[in-house]
């Protein structure tokens, strides 16, 4: 496997291909009629300030081109300017992913030691987005692999249960939307 320089991320596309990507690199397309066009230094300015925040805050080294360009929309937002301009991408549909083998792999050397807290920063990062729907799917792959076993078993069902009773609490305890739901499959 080839290293990854350190100011690089790998953007993982929907067609399954992942791509290393430097700041410098990323490239906005905008179409569509607007009044006021975006002025490209700033964009160029915000797409490097989240290139940043998932490098450097949530220690990524992967993400999605979805996770990057609802960051991207959020500061954009902050600045009165809005890259989605109809209703599907509203709020009110947004719905999160995280994959929890994901993240039980990423912790795979440490098992639980570096587990929870990797998955305290993925739920908060995934609220800053203000979803309306957290999904965590994959736990049973997720918790097999950080027990080490090959078959469920009782020891299974323990981290099972403290995994969805770690995140129940994690989601009291953050600030989240009232109406934000939390899915655990």
């Amino acid at each position: 496997m080839i290293a990854l320089s350190s100011d690089h991320l790998i953007f993982q596309l929907s067609n399954g291909e992942s791509i290393p990507c430097s700041p410098e690199m990323i490239t906005i397309e905008i179409s569509g009629s607007a009044a006021d066009p975006i002025d490209p230094d700033l964009l160029q300015h915000a797409s490097a300030s989240v290139f940043h925040y998932f490098k450097a805050e949530l220690h990524r080294e992967s993400v999605t081109v979805g996770e990057f360009a609802l960051a991207l929309d959020k500061v954009l937002r902050h600045f009165g300017l809005t890259l989605y301009a109809d209703e599907s991408h509203s709020r009110a549909n947004l719905i999160l992913e995280t994959d929890l083998g994901r993240i039980a792999r990423e912790s795979s050397n440490s098992l639980e030691l570096f587990f929870f807290p990797r998955l305290r920063d993925e739920l908060r990062a995934r609220l800053r987005q203000s979803p309306r729907l957290l999904r965590f799917c994959g736990l049973r792959g997720c918790v097999k692999q950080l027990a080490g076993a090959q078959r469920w078993s009782g020891r299974c069902e323990k981290i099972q249960d403290q995994i969805v009773g770690y995140l129940r609490e994690c989601l009291t305890a953050e600030p989240a939307p009232k109406d934000c739901a939390l899915v655990v499959e």
